[in-house]
């Protein structure tokens, strides 16, 4: 248990909010949960500036989910289907037609000799004299051929050569397959010529062959233009976390799409984003909140804690923030400094919420990922473990140490279920290294700080505070010895009580040692200053004495505030006498009261006795508000009581210790904090086994002994320190 929790308050059922209230929560969670949104959404890192072509030096990362058309590879697409597409040509097959009719007259003109040749009334010398002027522009196979034939076979050459010639140009014939064509006409020749026939067919038709399709650039322009128009956008579905570049990789047109896309390369808000940060925030804080309120009313009600844990949570996740997507740097953070700091400076329960809260934000922020918020939630717990009081800076060592062992096996089993290497593994465990021991440094040198600044205690201070010579507790060992011993000895006995119950013992025996510095502003005015001199309240009427008593708390509150002592521990002073009635002194107004009309005992006596207003006899308070607090009452009480006691037997001091114990209970003292029937118990327990010691009887040495010891101390012996002489 921290020693801060000593000045909290008892966890009570929680009333309906007021409208302070409502206004107050509704402050306190805006103030955080814009403060984590604006911090989570705003990115402030540059944009990424890279051209294609450019290195790029650490792995680009999607941060999102996203579904999008990529226009590099549309183009790339459509620069394909252009590629694609064949040269485009200008046929048309009327145009076909009317140039196959020119050329089935053209070559009904060429033949003209050759018809009139083969008639069959054309005579032998007439057919040799038309085929000479004929067969010197044909080849010397077509020649001889024509030399030797029958002139019957001239009508099926002639009829397939034009056949053929006006397929050949009804069909779109281009301008680059002219002359191909030209070289195939034999082959296209239908049956019933021979191989010569065939040739020559070829042979008459090949210069009447003219192209009917030319090359257009207009229409080749158009058919890619359309292929590429008929093109399906290209979508892309890119996964959260996929890696869009690899460190030492070239950029290309394509990574820069993706980046664009992703908006990696432009720093906008991203509404969406937004959104999510905010209810992830608002649901974080709504339920911080509510714990606070619920299990630690004493911690929401008081400012500087509320704003101390509203700053941990906001300085961490701005650190989270500053290295998230980084391979290893969110792995360095010292984040279990958070819990270490709360425990130390609060408790372990508070710190285990804000760790949580701490890690899930962790985990959000980077990736999400698992592994990263699994490492500082249990690295957190670890630390909050180790660290128990956080007394002495070898618990911080072994927090660290602690925070090392976890956060180690947390990466090792995340990357024994991953892909991570050896190299990567290594490298995490010198970053778990480095985290824990960043925590323990952060958290061992700034909690002091922290607890002066924010008001909180931290055991170190109280140990100081303990510590003799402590001026103020140098004053009242000087100035009034009787209040300095009677501190001493409520610190004894309220901090026997508090580990009894598990209450904190050190701040309860601090808060013993200060509690009566008020007695300073007068010390002869109580009796243990005395030393058996006169006793002013001899002379003084019971309120005038009840005044002076009710004084000291004040100026208890006044000499504490000028010594700088920590708020939270002046807060025992009022609280040690609570609301308490000053016995002594309502008793002796009532008897004075009564005196004249014959004492309480009469009809009238008692009437004048009860009209005395115990009010003015009671402590202004506050009830205690804690355990310790309670328990500094009863040994406060206790100890005066038995002190007054003649006869200090265990009998005695039993009865005593009850009969205080008793008497507070049935005045109400302990019905604002939560202070138990078994933790009473215990407590009485406690109080009367020191009081036992510190009481206890000794040995009735005989007279003989007493002077041989003298003798021995005068003879310059060993001063007593015979076995006979221990205490029983």
């Amino acid at each position: 248990m921290s020693a801060a929790t000593a000045a909290t308050g008892p966890t009570l059922a929680p009333k309906l909010p007021s409208r302070r209230e409502i206004a107050r929560i509704f402050a306190a969670a805006a103030t955080l949960v814009v403060a984590l949104t604006l911090t989570l959404g705003i990115d402030l890192s540059p944009g990424i500036d890279l051209k294609a072509g450019d290195l790029a030096q650490s792995d680009i990362k999607a941060p999102r989910a996203l579904t999008y058309t990529n226009d590099v590879l549309t183009a790339a697409a459509q620069d394909q289907a252009r590629q694609a597409v064949e040269p485009q040509y200008d046929f048309k097959s009327a145009r076909a037609i009317t140039i196959a009719t020119a050329q089935l007259a053209a070559f009904t003109k060429a033949v003209a000799p050759l018809d009139t040749a083969f008639a069959a009334t054309t005579t032998a010398a007439a057919r040799q004299q038309l085929l000479d002027t004929v067969v010197p522009t044909l080849s010397t196979d077509s020649g001889t051929l024509l030399q030797t034939m029958k002139p019957e076979r001239w009508i099926p050459i002639r009829t397939e050569a034009a056949r053929l010639l006006d397929v050949t140009e009804r069909t779109e014939l281009r301008d680059t397959a002219v002359a191909e064509a030209r070289q195939n006409l034999s082959s296209q020749m239908a049956g019933g010529l021979s191989d010569a026939e065939r040739g020559l067919a070829a042979e008459l038709i090949a210069p009447l062959l003219v192209p009917n399709s030319s090359y257009s650039a207009d229409l080749t322009q158009q058919e890619r233009d359309r292929r590429a128009a008929a093109v399906p956008p290209v979508v892309e579905d890119i996964v959260q976390g996929e890696v869009i570049v690899r460190s030492g990789t070239k950029v290309t047109d394509v990574d820069i799409a993706r980046i664009h896309a992703l908006g990696l390369d432009v720093r906008k808000p991203d509404l969406a984003a937004f959104g999510g940060w905010l209810l992830l925030s608002g649901l974080l804080v709504s339920m911080l909140i509510a714990w606070l309120r619920l299990f630690r009313p004493a911690y929401w009600h008081r400012n500087n804690v509320v704003l101390l844990l509203w700053l941990l949570i906001a300085f961490g996740t701005v650190l989270l923030q500053l290295t998230a997507g980084r391979p290893a740097l969110p792995f360095i953070l010292p984040l279990a400094a958070i819990g270490l700091l709360v425990t130390v400076l609060l408790d372990s329960e508070t710190a285990i919420l804000v760790t949580a809260v701490v890690a899930i934000i962790a985990g959000a922020v980077n990736g999400p990922s698992l592994e990263l918020g699994t490492y500082a939630m249990l690295g957190g717990l670890a630390g909050i473990l180790a660290i128990r009081r956080g007394d002495r800076l070898q618990t911080f060592i072994q927090a660290g140490a602690a925070i090392f062992v976890v956060q180690a096996v947390v990466v090792t089993a995340f990357s024994l279920l991953g892909e991570r290497d050896l190299t990567g593994v290594v490298q995490l465990i010198g970053a778990a290294a480095a985290s824990a021991g960043g925590a323990s440094v952060a958290a061992v040198g700034s909690f002091a700080v922290l607890g002066n600044v924010f008001g909180l205690l931290t055991v170190f201070q109280l140990l100081e505070l303990a510590n003799p010579s402590q001026p103020l507790l140098r004053r009242l060992l000087v100035e009034t010895p009787g209040t300095y011993h009677h501190a001493l000895m409520v610190g004894n006995l309220a901090e026997r009580a508090a580990e009894s119950i598990g209450a904190d013992p050190l701040i309860t025996r601090v808060a013993a040692y200060y509690h009566d510095v008020g007695k300073l502003a007068n010390p002869a005015a109580f009796i243990e200053n005395q030393a058996g001199g006169e006793n002013v309240h001899d002379d003084l009427e019971p309120e005038q004495s009840a005044q002076i008593l009710k004084q000291h708390v004040a100026d208890g509150i006044d000499v504490a505030y000028q010594a700088r002592l920590p708020k939270s521990l002046i807060a025992f002073i009022p609280q040690h006498h609570g609301t308490a009635i000053m016995s002594y002194f309502y008793a002796k107004a009532r008897e004075e009261a009564a005196a004249p009309f014959g004492g309480v005992g009469t009809e009238e006596g008692k009437r004048a006795a009860d009209s005395v207003d115990p009010r003015r006899y009671r402590h202004v308070g506050p009830k205690p508000q804690s355990r310790e607090a309670a328990l500094l009452m009863l040994a406060d009480g206790v100890e005066a009581s038995v002190r007054s006691l003649s006869s200090r037997d265990e009998p005695a001091i039993r009865s005593m210790v009850a009969r205080i114990i008793q008497e507070r209970m049935e005045d109400g003292q302990f019905d604002e904090c939560d202070l138990t029937l078994r933790d009473i118990s215990r407590a009485q327990e406690a109080f009367v086994s020191q009081l036992l010691g510190m009481y206890h009887q000794r040995v009735a040495y005989p007279q003989s002994k007493v002077v041989e010891l003298e003798s021995r101390r005068a003879a310059g012996g060993s001063g007593g320190s015979g076995g006979s002489g221990t205490s029983a």
